[in-house]
């Protein structure tokens, strides 16, 4: 299978999951959710849905093992909406990608704090 139908199933299951997840799913565990990417496997058996979630480390975990309770009812609706011959199996984890480049722009600033400073100045 082509990368280029991969790259829009993803796209397309990206599209959907995020949807859902904002309009129908009701847990009050799931907190500020944002779908940032899907992986889809070359036999589209199986896909990762990457999210970014708002808080703290206990508020990432609850969302994550809530979304991923509620994998089977985004699988029913993804496959209502996208027409697909089988529907993969879909499992949600945490995008640290974002938190990562929070951390790499707070050291650059710092680095760049420091040597902005004229010289005799702590």
């Amino acid at each position: 299978m082509g990368k280029y139908r991969l790259g829009r199933v993803a796209e397309s299951l990206k599209e959907e999951i995020s949807a859902i997840v904002r309009e129908q799913l009701k847990d009050p565990r799931i907190g500020f959710v944002t779908v940032t990417g899907v992986e889809v496997a070359q036999d589209l058996g199986h896909a990762v849905a990457y999210v970014s979630i708002l808080g703290d480390d206990t508020a990432v975990k609850e969302s994550i093992a809530a979304l991923n309770r509620a994998a089977g009812f985004v699988r029913s609706e993804v496959g209502k909406r996208v027409r697909l011959f089988h529907t993969p199996q879909i499992v949600f984890k945490h995008d640290q990608s974002l938190d990562h480049a929070i951390r790499i722009a707070k050291l650059i600033n710092e680095v760049h704090d420091n040597t902005s400073k004229p010289e005799g100045q702590a």
